[in-house]
């Protein structure tokens, strides 16, 4: 895996991390979520559009959203934000399933 793959992946994360911490900021009202959510952020697309430097734009972004929208919706039903359900949990195995194949034919 090359390390484009291995910073896709983890600005992946980092949109979790930035998308949680825009909810906990309460429409920017409580500082250290707030200062979370921006660097999370910045960090999130810069190790984006370096990945796109060798990774073709369309498979990047979808990894890019498929990462940090599965660990997101994962983080709110185990914090008990949002209730689990047994579909949700197979929709989430599927678009993980996308993910590792958008990786694959890569």
């Amino acid at each position: 895996m090359s390390w484009a793959w291995v910073v896709l992946i983890l600005s992946g994360m980092l949109e979790a991390v930035w998308a949680t911490a825009l909810d906990a900021s309460r429409g920017f009202k409580r500082l250290r979520p707030t200062l979370v959510f921006f660097g999370a952020l910045v960090a999130s697309m810069v190790g984006l559009a370096y990945a796109m430097s060798a990774i073709p734009v369309g498979t990047a972004y979808a990894v890019w959203v498929g990462i940090g929208a599965v660990l997101t919706a994962a983080w709110a039903m185990i914090t008990r934000q949002e209730r689990a359900s047994v579909i949700k949990v197979v929709l989430l195995l599927g678009l993980i399933a996308c993910v590792v194949g958008l990786k694959a034919v890569s």
